[in-house]
């Protein structure tokens, strides 16, 4: 029997585990899948022994922390500087970056609302997701302009928003656990007022289904995405990571 889990902070909205569980049953693998949450990394060594993993996702708050208990990382979870996957091999740990794949398969298939090379978008949040979607976007060459609570060298804060921005950068994506399940009235401190039928909100939430920053984008007329698909992606591609399968 194979041990895989998912570690984090705060798990009880995940759908992982559901997830590979039933991946798993579907595929006849003797293999189980359990959230692991942690208040920190400091015992992340006697979990993995306790458990006998051969993997694991992490998530928030860890996507950064993780890579200084890894041996090694892929090329573009360096490039990115977060990890969300865990192989674990000869008891070595092998980190790969899957968020990003997820979004930019999920990112592209809705971008046939103009070309690329009009775009420029505002991502909200400077943590382990938001730098697989600067890492997508800027693939892309999609330039972006990052947003967070404190203004900083080229960040800017919320509150640094005007209508301008809003009229120049027609993708807003969120990347902050801001009105996830169970605080779903938490909302974004942005201007919506200046929201229109020609943008794309995506948020990378997907519990709710509608996030508050969504239903407020979608009320003015805006495209908007949740991150469902985008999870459903970057599981695929851990399952691939974790039983050697052929992966991006």
């Amino acid at each position: 029997m194979q041990h895989f889990g998912l570690i984090g902070l705060s798990l009880k909205h995940s759908f992982s585990e559901a997830y590979f569980s039933k991946r798993f049953e579907e595929e006849q693998l003797e293999a189980c899948y359990r959230n692991i949450e942690l208040p920190d990394l400091e015992a992340l060594s006697q979990i993995i022994s306790e458990k006998n993993l051969s993997g694991f996702n992490v998530t928030i708050p860890f996507k950064e922390k993780i890579i200084s208990h890894l041996d090694s990382v892929s090329k573009d979870a360096a490039a990115i500087g977060a990890v969300n996957c865990v192989k674990i091999n000869n008891g070595k740990r092998f980190g790969y970056n899957t968020d990003y794949i997820g979004f930019e398969k999920s990112f592209l298939s809705h971008l046939s609302l103009e070309p690329i090379g009009n775009l420029h978008a505002l991502i909200c949040g400077t943590g382990g997701s938001s730098k697989a979607v600067q890492y997508c976007l800027k693939k892309h060459q999609i330039p972006y302009q990052l947003l967070s609570r404190n203004r900083r060298n080229d960040i800017l804060s919320y509150s640094d928003v005007t209508q301008k921005i809003i009229e120049t950068h027609q993708l807003i994506i969120n990347t902050t656990p801001v009105g996830m399940f169970p605080n779903t009235s938490n909302l974004l401190p942005l201007p919506y007022q200046y929201i229109t039928h020609k943008h794309f909100c995506f948020d990378l939430i997907y519990n709710p289904d509608i996030s508050s920053f969504l239903q407020k984008s979608s009320n003015q007329g805006a495209t908007i995405k949740n991150g469902l698909q985008m999870l459903h992606i970057q599981a695929d591609e851990s399952y691939k990571i974790f039983f050697n399968k052929d992966s991006k």
